[in-house]
């Protein structure tokens, strides 16, 4: 298999990055944690427009005609920019919910016994009947609890998406750990001259880069072990390096004018969805045992 990205291919992910670097910068992503809101509806209609929720739509039906490869690239932008609202759900409901291929549609999904984004989605898919509003550990990503909701098998192409996410922070954290540890000083010296920093910079990259070869390699083989491998893999490189990350950063990475805190937060979360740790180990091992995997 080759994972080199075309040159289409990485067009589409630096024009996905410049986009959310105009529409959802720094100054836009404090905006949406202080809002009350937080999902702007404009930002959304422009990522429609920009074929973001119709990108694995056919082109017979208007959208973008693209596979899943070009759409993890698109989603780990997304989770790098920390771009809030239920990207996932409506991408998966472009074609079927009127108006969530052109963003007009804000559209949700009850996740086992979890609901992201109940009241500010325009169509909720599943049953959400009794869902009650919980405290977030993400303040961009509000939540509801669905009452004895059962989990159903994960849609394949949701989890990778998620891993994608999760992918797009780990290589966030990982390049504001090194911004830092060459420009903060102790001593003297750049505090990434200390082997302990280095060593904590050097794991964020590993885990990083080892978990874009699963996610890349699942978006070509789009099989369901495969892709429950990338999931893990992708989970820990965002958790464990949005926590290094943290630490490099020292007492600063708590404050409100860091997103370092912001991307552990949503990590944290994402690792609740469907997919996620303990489904994606179930699904591993019995591949294991059965000996398919």
């Amino acid at each position: 298999m080759r994972f080199r990205l075309t040159d289409d291919q990485r067009a589409l992910r630096d024009g996905t990055r410049r986009l959310l670097a105009r529409r959802f910068g720094g100054e836009a992503l404090r905006r949406a944690v202080e809002s009350p809101d937080r999902l702007d509806r404009a930002l959304w209609r422009a990522l429609g427009e920009a074929g973001f929720f119709a990108l694995r739509l056919p082109e017979a039906e208007g959208g973008v005609g693209l596979g899943l490869p070009e759409a993890v690239l698109v989603f780990e932008e997304a989770g790098r920019a920390l771009l809030p609202g239920p990207l996932i759900a409506t991408h998966l409901a472009a074609g079927a919910v009127p108006g969530a291929a052109t963003g007009e549609t804000v559209v949700s999904a009850v996740d086992g016994g979890l609901v992201e984004w109940p009241a500010q989605a325009d169509v909720v898919r599943g049953d959400a009947a009794g869902a009650v509003p919980m405290r977030s550990l993400d303040p961009l990503t509000p939540l509801h609890r669905v009452p004895g909701g059962a989990a159903a098998d994960p849609d394949p192409a949701a989890v990778l998406l998620s891993a994608a996410e999760q992918l797009g922070t780990a290589a966030r954290v990982c390049e504001l750990a090194v911004q830092h540890a060459r420009a903060r000083e102790q001593f003297g010296r750049p505090v990434g001259a200390f082997q302990a920093v280095a060593h904590l910079c050097a794991g964020m990259l590993v885990r990083s880069e080892t978990a874009r070869a699963a996610v890349y390699a699942a978006a070509v083989t789009a099989d369901p072990v495969d892709i429950a491998a990338a999931r893990l893999l992708a989970d820990e490189a965002a958790v464990r390096g949005a926590r290094d990350c943290l630490q490099v950063h020292g007492g600063m990475g708590f404050t409100w004018e860091s997103e370092v805190h912001l991307h552990l937060k949503r990590a944290w979360v994402r690792t609740q969805r469907a997919g996620g740790i303990t489904e994606s180990e179930e699904a591993l091992a019995a591949a294991l045992v059965a000996g398919t995997a």
